[in-house]
């Protein structure tokens, strides 16, 4: 089992295809061969929490049976061919899942994973379910996490993804285990607003989850977030 996160980038002149993509492209998900899970996803401007749309910036994570089936579908599907017509430039992680714990969905992406430990870079996908009552309280209070997230050391990359502004998720790199902890342990602002969400139930379903980054295909803001370090 591998997971997937792709991040496409479309031309302005083609930010319509890319709406008309998140209805579109779930009939061909539904069907795609070895995917067990999938979600079409938007993405915000800024690093990691935000509510500020980026219309040009949209996202598929899928979870795949083998890494044979991620590469049929990104080198033949149909989607893969509409990103081809539409994009700008697209970026894609392949993940090994490390551990997780949560739903999504009211699903187990992962099913039961034996936790592992690894060296080198990792991955986090934090997602959560706000409900309505509580979406002013969860957005007034993860604005001030901005910036500690792009501040903190080891942060490689960090993206806020999402299916709306109450199904919110942030997929962030690190350099190591070590300064993922450090940035969600440590007293601040990010400790805060974990324990608010938890005193005031602010969610009615999270989930976390560890990767190892095994591949990194692709550019985003012209570059490869990952060039030279997998």
């Amino acid at each position: 089992m591998i997971a997937s996160l792709t991040i496409v980038r479309y031309k302005k002149r083609f930010i319509p295809f890319a709406l008309t993509a998140m209805a579109l492209h779930r009939l061909p998900m539904s069907f795609q061969k070895g995917c067990s899970f999938w979600k079409l996803l938007g993405t915000g401007k800024d690093e990691g929490f935000s509510m500020r749309a980026d219309w040009q910036q949209w996202g598929l994570f899928a979870v795949w049976e083998t890494e044979d089936d991620f590469h049929g579908f990104n080198e033949t599907s149909f989607i893969s061919k509409w990103w081809n017509a539409f994009a700008l430039e697209r970026w894609t992680i392949l993940l090994q899942p490390l551990q997780s714990h949560g739903k999504w969905g009211g699903v187990d992406p992962f099913g039961k994973i034996a936790p592992k430990i690894t060296a080198g870079q990792v991955a986090v996908l934090t997602r959560a379910q706000i409900k309505f009552s509580k979406l002013k309280a969860f957005w007034g209070a993860v604005a001030g996490v901005e910036e500690q997230l792009s501040a903190a050391p080891g942060r490689i990359k960090s993206i806020a993804i999402g299916e709306t502004h109450y199904l919110a998720a942030t997929f962030s790199i690190w350099d190591n285990v070590e300064n993922m902890k450090a940035f969600a342990y440590k007293p601040g602002k990010h400790v805060d607003v974990i324990k608010r969400a938890r005193d005031e139930q602010w969610l009615s379903e999270e989930l976390f989850a560890r990767f190892k980054p095994i591949a990194s295909i692709g550019t985003l803001n012209g570059k490869n977030p990952l060039e030279g370090l997998i």
